[in-house]
């Protein structure tokens, strides 16, 4: 009986383990997730000449790292690996386009592609095809196959922030074109070497000397040499109401020319034409230090009663300024060389200033035209002065207090793309 009873026990603990075996799950290998790629897209990249296309493709949980994405591309019938990136890289906001243009919080994946890098028989308006495909060790995805074709954009909307200053500057040229029109001029601040220019003429013609005039060693192709131009027309017009004499000796024949004509023209203008001479201009010498000394024998020998020595200067300023002042002329100097100025400060009784130098051909002329430009330009310095001082304080705000969004904003519409 006993036996018996031990026998069940045992049964009944033998049955009780093999149903817990039973019930407890056999474990299960770890899969890696596989990504959903049937959301592939392939278009024309938006704002580009027409040699580049965008794939996307959105974000999904098999995204780990170890993970690659590999592009494909093909022109016909074989298929060529354009790019390689780790899975959890290239989103939208890794994208280089403002926030009106693009949204970079969308959950995608992003590739720009410059087709004419891969492709030798590349054409815009071809049709090429893409697919992008999944990695992650012995997991693999692949999307389907779409086609795309390149072509150029007419408007960039990622410079839709240049496209309305521009517009702006338009608007503000166009006032102040009609505004000194209605008014007869722009107030522009005094400037004394310019003012000067009268006493200049008007000593020089009380005297009986010559005027000298430089417009410096620069090419017609440089700014102070453009600029010394429009002030030489300017004190060519004075010279011949005065009948008084000018010579403007060159360093450079296409200059010479150029400033023939435009003294021809301010004589013609003050109905003097018949007091114009062909030797006011005249050529002296390529040669920098050649043309110093040679200027310098004719300023000693004729001891003028007014210089200028406007336009692009370098070791000679001194030369001829050091000269011109030993004869007791009226000295007035302007050059953009800021290591020239120190010498014509201390040489010249007059000397034009940075942008003064630039401005002088609106000052003198009071065309309208003129000063309106240079009012748009005194305008926009005060927009970007403006801008720089508000931006920087934004952007302080934002940083300090965590605004994402307002850096971002300001960041972009100071950016130009």
């Amino acid at each position: 009986m006993l036996n018996k009873r031990l026998n069940l026990t045992i049964f009944a603990v033998l049955f009780a383990a093999s149903a817990v075996c039973a019930a407890t799950p056999a474990p299960v290998k770890n899969v890696p997730p596989v990504p959903d790629l049937s959301g592939f897209q392939a278009k024309d990249m938006p704002y580009d000449k027409g040699e580049a296309v965008l794939l996307t493709w959105p974000v999904t949980p098999a995204d780990v790292p170890g993970a690659v994405y590999q592009v494909y591309a093909s022109a016909g019938k074989d298929w060529v690996k354009v790019d390689e990136f780790p899975a959890e890289k290239k989103l939208a906001a890794d994208v280089e386009l403002p926030f009106w243009a693009w949204d970079r919080h969308a959950a995608l994946h992003v590739v720009q592609l410059e087709l004419p890098g891969f492709f030798n028989d590349f054409k815009i308006g071809d049709e090429y095809r893409f697919k992008v495909k999944y990695v992650n060790g012995k997991t693999t995805a692949e999307s389907p196959e779409l086609p795309a074709a390149p072509k150029p954009n007419i408007f960039n909307l990622a410079r839709l922030n240049n496209l309305l200053l521009l517009i702006v500057t338009t608007i503000v040229f166009f006032w102040t074109v009609s505004h000194a029109k209605r008014k007869g001029g722009l107030f522009i601040r005094r400037i004394a070497g310019l003012d000067a220019i009268d006493e200049a003429v008007g000593r020089a013609t009380e005297m009986g000397r010559p005027i000298f005039y430089s417009t410096g060693i620069g090419a017609m192709s440089s700014v102070p040499t453009i600029a010394s131009t429009s002030i030489l027309a300017e004190v060519a017009k004075k010279v011949a109401e005065h009948d008084t004499q000018l010579k403007v000796p060159h360093f450079d024949p296409i200059v010479m020319t150029v400033s023939k004509e435009i003294v021809k023209q301010a004589y013609a203008e003050v109905n003097r034409l018949d007091s114009y001479r062909d030797d006011i201009n005249f050529f002296v010498s390529q040669d920098q230090f050649s043309f110093a000394a040679s200027v310098d024998g004719m300023i000693h020998r004729e001891k003028p009663a007014a210089c200028f020595f406007i336009g692009h200067f370098m070791a000679e300023s001194l030369l001829l300024a050091e000269v011109g002042a030993t004869t007791g002329a009226i000295q007035i100097a302007g050059t953009e060389q800021e290591s020239q100025l120190p010498f014509f400060f201390t040489s010249c009784d007059y000397t034009l200033i940075g942008e003064e130098l630039y401005a002088a051909g609106a000052y003198l002329s009071k065309e309208p035209m003129l000063q309106s430009t240079l009012k748009v330009q005194d305008f926009g310095k005060a927009f970007v002065m403006v801008s720089i001082v508000a931006g920087s304080a934004l952007l302080l705000a934002g940083t300090w207090f965590k605004m994402d969004v307002l850096v971002t904003v300001v960041k972009h519409l100071f950016k130009a793309y």
